[in-house]
């Protein structure tokens, strides 16, 4: 810790999780209505937010929480045509990192492994993914913080994880150890189908400081209650790419992976930048 940034280090003391549960709930507040309008224009000027790809105006978004939240025009991200093998983007946001999946074992930052085993608690038999490939989506503050299927085929699991809430940024990928694996997070896992026979991809929501919110759809619980900390089977729920998957509560990062007894005749076909929802990430060679 002491090559730790000062921020970083400031942070250990900080009460992250009271923290971010009063973030959210400063969020949520329903402000007198030009009061609110002032806060969202700031907010959304102050981050450079595209205003003209959301669903309604601005001013009919009742809270900071709903404007963040929000979905996009309808047609907005059509979904990449699908090939053999394709998985297309869930997520508007960066792709930060990608490689393989080696003795279990993902790479977060130069230097900086950690666990698949961890990353999956509660998904059953995480090792399918071994050789497999991960792929690490970062979503900014002006980002739509919606995530969708990326995958056709069948959902299997799903999963939450009661973690910290350290912050995901440059600062904390490149210093923290095992970042993704000690946050908050949720699971979704799926088994491909049709053109996607063969592979399983899973999405891990990853949660960071004041971005305690990583909710997946309520489709995947089947009217069940996920703990904050334990899994849930899913028995065979039909998925196609863009259907919701989940959202941000004030956005952090997807780690999407993908395996299966296909996994080595997949490859992706962006290795880093902006990507956006529908776009393929990937497909057969």
């Amino acid at each position: 810790m002491c090559n730790w940034p000062v921020s970083l280090n400031l942070l250990r003391f900080y009460p992250k999780k009271l923290g971010s549960v009063c973030a959210g709930w400063a969020a949520s507040i329903h402000l007198p209505k030009k009061i609110q309008s002032l806060l969202l224009h700031s907010f959304a000027s102050h981050y450079g937010v595209d205003l003209s790809e959301a669903e309604k105006p601005i001013e009919e978004y009742k809270s900071l929480q709903e404007f963040f939240t929000r979905r996009l025009a309808p047609g907005l991200r059509p979904q990449d045509k699908m090939v053999s093998g394709a998985i297309n983007c869930p997520v508007d946001g960066r792709l930060i990192a990608l490689g393989r999946i080696q003795a279990g074992t993902l790479i977060q930052a130069k230097g900086l492994p950690y666990s698949l085993e961890e990353l999956l608690k509660h998904i059953p038999l995480p090792e399918r993914f071994e050789g497999g490939h991960f792929l690490t989506l970062y979503l900014s503050p002006k980002d739509y913080h919606r995530i969708h299927v990326p995958i056709e085929g069948v959902v299997k699991a799903v999963s939450r994880i009661e973690g910290e809430l350290w912050p995901v940024n440059d600062a904390s990928t490149t210093h923290v150890p095992r970042l993704y694996e000690r946050n908050r997070r949720a699971v979704w896992l799926a088994e491909g189908r049709g053109q996607d026979e063969g592979l399983l991809v899973a999405c891990a929501l990853i949660g960071a400081t004041h971005v305690g919110g990583c909710v997946l759809d309520e489709r995947w619980l089947e009217g069940r209650e996920l703990s904050k900390d334990g899994g849930l089977n899913v028995f065979n729920l039909s998925c196609s790419p863009g259907d919701d998957l989940g959202l941000f509560q004030f956005g952090s990062t997807v780690v999407m992976l993908v395996g299966g007894s296909k996994a080595d005749n997949w490859q992706p076909v962006k290795s880093n930048g902006t990507v956006k929802v529908g776009q393929r990430l990937g497909e057969f060679r």
